[in-house]
């Protein structure tokens, strides 16, 4: 692939509103998540609920789709009883009118109706919140995490599904397979998601079973790994292997572990999470020149 070949025009974020979340939530806990949940009474304020814009020459691609508005303004969003005082517990949001993802979407020169393609890491609020503007986007998502979808404890899991399962979506569910790219090492199993391997979706379970990521590559410029909320703050995961607190410690551990080793062979990797503060100015950042890793 060369510069006239690059199938990629901008990469661009925005933000559908922020979101407060506990300390534990972004940087672990040795206590029980449902402990820090329901006691803790300091709040990390204001962090962004990113969506990232990629401006393939085939089409607009999002990856994830941010908060809805509507999860500030109707008080019947979120579910009632001890569960909704629970959902309370973990996250607060805020949502201006002009933070929606149609709202973001215009102010960088596009409508909703423009996207051709969404890929969610997962599927917990603060990533579906704009699939009601979307409807006949390709809606693309691992096979494991749609299966929770209308489960038994799907809203205990975090998963609002009256929020996702809507109609006029086209959702895509994609199953990994090994893929014959040693760039992606020490990953051996992904999706190429526009069929010239700008973009290739990877596996990265923890935050929830399914969860993903999506490795973008441009010539000329530094690799970006999209990761959802597999870290809140990609310098705590580089320096210090810092996990969050809220998924399978175990899972989350091995996914880290991968993402380092692909930082590692590809030194100007930059890891762009979706509640990073640090994120934008990853990605915005000049390009920096690298020599191979060891």
């Amino acid at each position: 692939m060369t510069e006239d070949l690059d199938p990629i025009r901008n990469v661009q974020v925005i933000s559908t509103g922020t979101v407060d979340i506990h300390p534990q939530h972004a940087y672990g806990s040795r206590t029980p998540s449902y402990w820090w949940i329901l006691t803790s009474r300091r709040w990390l304020t204001s962090r962004p609920i990113n969506v990232f814009v990629i401006e393939h020459r085939d089409g607009l691609v999002l990856f994830d789709t941010g908060q809805d508005r509507a999860s500030v303004t109707d008080r019947d969003y979120f579910p009632s009883g001890p569960l909704g005082w629970f959902y309370a517990r973990l996250a607060r949001f805020n949502i201006e009118p002009h933070e929606t993802l149609p709202a973001q979407l215009e102010q960088i020169g596009y409508a909703a109706s423009d996207v051709e393609v969404a890929v969610l890491s997962h599927l917990h609020q603060d990533h579906i919140g704009g699939l009601p503007h979307l409807q006949g986007t390709r809606i693309v998502i691992a096979d494991t995490e749609y299966a929770m979808l209308n489960s038994r404890l799907d809203e205990a899991r975090g998963v609002l599904s009256r929020h996702i399962d809507l109609p006029g979506l086209e959702w895509d569910q994609i199953r990994f397979q090994p893929l014959d790219d040693p760039d992606i090492a020490p990953f051996t199993h992904g999706v190429d998601l526009m069929s010239d391997r700008s973009m290739i979706l990877l596996p990265t379970p923890g935050h929830t079973p399914g969860s993903l990521s999506m490795l973008v590559r441009r010539p000329g410029h530094d690799p970006l790994l999209m990761v959802g909320d597999l870290t809140y703050d990609a310098a705590a995961m580089q320096h210090d292997h810092v996990l969050p607190g809220v998924g399978s410690h175990r899972q989350l551990q091995e996914s880290t572990r991968q993402v380092l080793e692909l930082q590692r062979r590809h030194p100007g990797l930059r890891i762009l999470g979706a509640h990073d503060p640090a994120a934008q100015a990853a990605l915005t950042s000049p390009h920096q020149q690298h020599s191979p890793a060891a």
